[in-house]
């Protein structure tokens, strides 16, 4: 199966590990990544004004060469899944902003929300089936308590993402196990590490990343996992107590056979 693949920003530069291992562990699934071309920033964060377009170009502009290709298009980071997959539902639902956005689209690029973008965890969930990764496990991760962090993006809103229960989501939690590993179910898992806030309040966003690794801890994790490289930096830089924590990817890579090192 090919995907449309939007890497993003960060995956390109300070999240690499994000990228490199899905972009490993995808080819031992037999999933093909085809790259967007010439992507541009999803603007990281989603601007609710319905009048702010610029912004908003660069998402619709990837869903509609995903379309063109038909195919789904798919992306890893917590923030561009968030980004991408809002403004496509702002295009379907909102007809005075669709037609915004397409006065600025070259007339062979017009765009109607024909196209569906995917996380790559939904990917595994609803196209391997985890039932089927397991059997592909060639490491199987024994012994490992995982705490899987969703965050605030994948989540919410919850009528607009879909992607699981954002009040008690359990996604991550059958991928720790078709890994062979123990998920731990902490009471911080869907809760805000502190996010943005880490650049003009960095007590509140230590204070917000501290209780999600203490909660992490309490409940006898031995590392978190992630797919946003924004509460990635926040639990490794503002929270005292110390927990590894890594990418969704690298564990799915490390099971996979496919991780060096």
């Amino acid at each position: 199966m090919k995907y449309s693949y939007y890497p993003g920003c960060t995956l390109k530069t300070k999240a690499k590990e994000l990228n490199d291992y899905a972009i490993a562990s995808a080819k031992a699934l037999g999933i093909e990544l085809e790259e967007v071309e010439n992507w541009q920033c999803c603007g990281g964060v989603y601007t609710a004004a319905d009048d702010e377009i610029a912004t908003k170009l660069s998402s619709v502009r990837a869903l509609a060469q995903a379309r063109d290709k038909g195919q789904d298009l798919i992306t890893l980071c917590s923030a561009c899944y968030n980004v991408i997959k809002r403004v496509n539902n702002d295009i379907k639902t909102k007809e005075e902003f669709c037609t915004k956005v397409n006065n600025y689209m070259a007339p062979d690029m017009e765009y109607h929300g024909e196209a569906k973008i995917v996380h790559f965890l939904e990917m595994i969930r609803d196209e391997i089936g985890f039932d089927n990764l397991k059997k592909m496990v060639v490491n199987p991760l024994k012994g490992r308590k995982i705490g899987a962090y969703y965050g605030c993006l994948l989540l919410r809103p919850g009528d607009v993402m879909q992607f699981d229960d954002p009040e008690n989501p359990q996604i991550m939690e059958d991928f720790i196990k078709a890994l062979g590993a123990t998920p731990v179910i902490f009471a911080q898992r869907n809760e805000c590490c502190g996010g943005y806030q880490t650049l003009n309040d960095k007590a509140l966003a230590e204070k917000r990343s501290e209780k999600v690794v203490a909660s992490a801890l309490y409940k006898g994790a031995d590392c978190l996992i992630t797919a946003c490289p924004l509460c990635r930096y926040n639990l490794v830089a503002n929270a005292s107590s110390e927990i590894p924590v890594y990418y969704f990817t690298e564990l799915l890579a490390e099971a996979l056979g496919v991780k060096e090192g």
